[in-house]
């Protein structure tokens, strides 16, 4: 991903932690990249390394950041983080307003200022014109300093919320970052797993963990080779009162049924045309309609979660960028 972002023009990138940074520093050799879970002491030589910048949003952190750069002689930079009103990370506006000094003073050492939007998503929500007017304020104090507000939901409320820099996350992977209208991005993420068996059951045959699901006519059924322990959350299945998701066979929708299993989701696929579903072929459970989105809502959560969840199982392969995977192995169940 790193790397087709990088083809398209990004520059600045946002990551989690060191471990993550120096993934994508093998990828984008040139690009500043800013690690968002902080800095802690004794680990200054790990950014160094890799020329990652600490997102600091503790004055604790830029103490200990500050002792670190002094004994080093490293001026890689930093970001500050300045909390509007998430009351998660970040230096409050009191503390940020006390380091101001150290910004006029020059040499500072710090090559972005930033918050984080907590209720992006909802377009009227009054907290984002709150944390907006205070952003705004405090910026405007860390004179010459690029300045950054915007998540994925942000970059749609508007210009004003833009800055100098955007931060996207989930919305480059095609979630929804206007759930209030229609999803202005594209899909970005396509997962499809394998028929391991078919088989047919009789009209009152239960179906899964729990018999939970009972047939009410006969029925054919695809065993799918994912489930949670992919990443296919437990919820997604269904029970006798209560529809689940749905994936893609043959170009059609058909219903999960039963509860589903950690390797197993069971398929209802009898009003398919007859060996329209075989052992082996692949069905599609994200994309051919099916959004992340939709997906996110039978499993009782958000996208976002969705994606995060996607496991170690399946094999990958990175359509356009500079580079993509091999086709995974024919034998595979996933």
């Amino acid at each position: 991903m790193a790397r087709a972002l990088a083809g398209a023009g990004c520059k600045t990138f946002f990551v989690a932690t060191l471990d993550e940074a120096r993934i994508a520093r093998g990828a984008v050799p040139a690009a500043a990249i800013y690690v968002l879970d902080g800095f802690f002491q004794n680990c200054g030589d790990a950014f160094a390394k890799i020329d990652a910048r600490p997102v600091i949003g503790d004055l604790n952190e830029l103490a200990e950041w500050d002792v670190f750069c002094r004994r080093s002689g490293w001026a890689g930079g930093a970001a500050i983080h300045i909390d509007t009103g998430m009351n998660r990370l970040g230096l409050t506006l009191v503390e940020a307003q006390g380091i101001v000094p150290r910004i006029n003073a020059g040499d500072h050492g710090i090559t972005l200022v930033m918050s984080h939007l907590a209720c992006a998503e909802n377009l009227n929500h009054p907290l984002n014109a709150k944390q907006l007017a205070s952003f705004r304020e405090i910026a405007s104090l860390f004179s010459g300093v690029p300045a950054s507000l915007s998540n994925s939901s942000g970059v749609f409320l508007g210009a004003q919320f833009q800055f100098d820099l955007v931060r996207p996350g989930a919305a480059l992977y095609g979630v929804n970052p206007t759930p209030e209208a229609d999803n202005p991005m594209q899909p970005g993420v396509e997962l499809k797993a394998r028929i391991a068996q078919i088989r047919n059951v009789e009209k009152g045959e239960s179906v899964g963990y729990g018999a939970t699901w009972t047939a009410r006519r006969p029925t054919k059924l695809a065993l799918v080779s994912a489930g949670y322990a992919d990443g296919y959350f437990r919820a997604g299945g269904s029970n006798d009162g209560t529809r689940g998701a749905e994936v893609v066979v043959a170009g059609k929708r058909c219903p999960v049924v039963g509860r589903v299993s950690m390797d197993l989701m069971a398929v209802d696929v009898t009003d398919l045309e007859k060996n329209a579903a075989r052992r082996g072929h692949l069905v599609t459970l994200i994309g051919d309609g099916i959004t992340i989105d939709e997906l996110g809502h039978h499993f009782g959560t958000i996208g976002y979660e969705v994606l995060t969840s996607l496991g170690s199982r399946y094999g990958r392969i990175y359509k356009g960028g500079t580079a993509a995977a091999a086709e995974p192995d024919p034998a595979a169940p996933a």
